[in-house]
C-alpha cells in the first residue's frame, strides 16, 4: 500500500469512468506522452500494481485502477449531470488522488486547477465517459465537465456544475453538496416570492461562485450577485448557510 492510500488527505479527488474494454493501461499514457501531452509519468511500479504517479505543472497525482492491476473499490454518486447515476454500475473507475506532497493542500484552487486540466487531458485516453467529482458525490459527462471547467481555467467564473451538486430540498429550495470542500460550509437556498420560476438554480450557481471567492460566512451577510440581485445569508446550526432570495 502506497502513501496516497494511507493518508486521508490524499483520498481520491476524482475518478474517470470508462467502459471496461476502454480502461487504459500505463502504456497508453506513455504513448500519449510521446505525442506531446503536458503530463509525464514520474513514477510507476510493476504494471500488476495498477497505479502510477503523474506529474503536471510541478504537482504530482496518483492514478489508481490502470488496466492490468487490481480493480478499484466501488463508490456511490448521488447526482448526475448529462448522465444517469445508474450508469456508474456498468463503468470502471480510474481514481485520481493528490500526491503525498500535496497532503493538506488538495483544497487549494491552484491545485484544483491543475487537477482539472489533468482530468481533461487524461480523459482523452480511452476515452473516458464521465468524471466523478468525489467530494460532491457528483457524476458528470466528460464533455460537460470540460465545457464547465475550460472557461474557469481561462480566467472565468468558478465552474460550480463540475464541482458542487445541487439537490432539491423538501422546502422547495436547493441544497448544495460538495461546497464544503472549498469553503467548509454548505448552503440551503430558499426562493423568495418575487423570484421568477426557474431562476433558483442560476442564483445557486452564482452564490457558489461568490462563496468560493469570498470564503466562509460567520455573520449575517448580503451577497450581491451579478445578474440575479441580493441574497441574504445567515449561519444555522453546524455551519449550514441559510440563503434567502427576498
Amino acid at each position: 500500500m502506497d502513501a496516497s492510500d494511507r493518508s486521508a488527505d490524499c483520498a481520491p479527488l476524482a475518478a474517470l469512468l470508462y467502459d471496461p474494454s476502454a480502461l487504459p493501461a500505463l502504456a497508453d499514457f506513455e504513448q500519449a506522452i510521446l505525442r506531446g501531452s503536458a503530463f509525464s509519468v514520474s513514477h510507476a511500479p510493476d504494471v500488476i500494481e495498477g497505479w502510477a504517479e503523474i506529474l503536471r505543472d510541478g504537482l504530482t497525482f496518483d492514478l489508481h485502477g490502470l488496466a492490468g492491476g487490481p480493480p478499484q473499490p466501488s463508490f456511490d454518486v448521488k447526482a448526475g449531470v448529462g448522465i444517469e447515476v445508474a450508469r456508474l454500475a456498468a463503468m470502471v473507475p480510474l481514481n485520481l488522488s493528490p500526491g503525498p506532497h500535496l497532503a493538506g493542500a488538495q483544497r487549494l484552487l491552484p491545485v484544483i486547477r491543475v487537477a482539472a486540466n489533468l482530468l481533461i487531458e487524461l480523459a482523452r485516453i480511452g476515452p473516458a465517459i464521465a468524471v466523478a467529482w468525489r467530494p460532491a458525490n457528483l457524476l458528470i459527462r466528460i464533455d460537460l465537465f470540460e465545457r464547465a471547467v475550460r472557461p474557469w481555467l481561462d480566467g472565468g467564473p468558478f465552474p460550480a456544475p463540475a464541482f458542487v451538486a445541487l439537490h432539491a430540498d423538501s422546502s422547495g429550495g436547493l441544497r448544495t453538496e460538495g461546497l464544503n470542500f472549498f469553503v467548509e460550509q454548505e448552503f440551503l437556498l430558499q426562493s423568495g416570492p418575487d423570484l421568477e420560476g426557474g431562476l433558483l438554480p442560476r442564483v445557486a450557481l452564482r452564490l457558489i461562485d461568490w462563496l468560493v471567492a469570498h470564503g466562509p460566512v460567520s455573520i449575517p451577510t448580503e451577497a450581491v450577485l451579478a445578474g440575479t440581485g441580493a441574497v441574504f445569508l445567515e449561519v444555522q446550526d453546524k455551519g449550514l448557510i441559510l440563503a434567502r432570495c427576498d
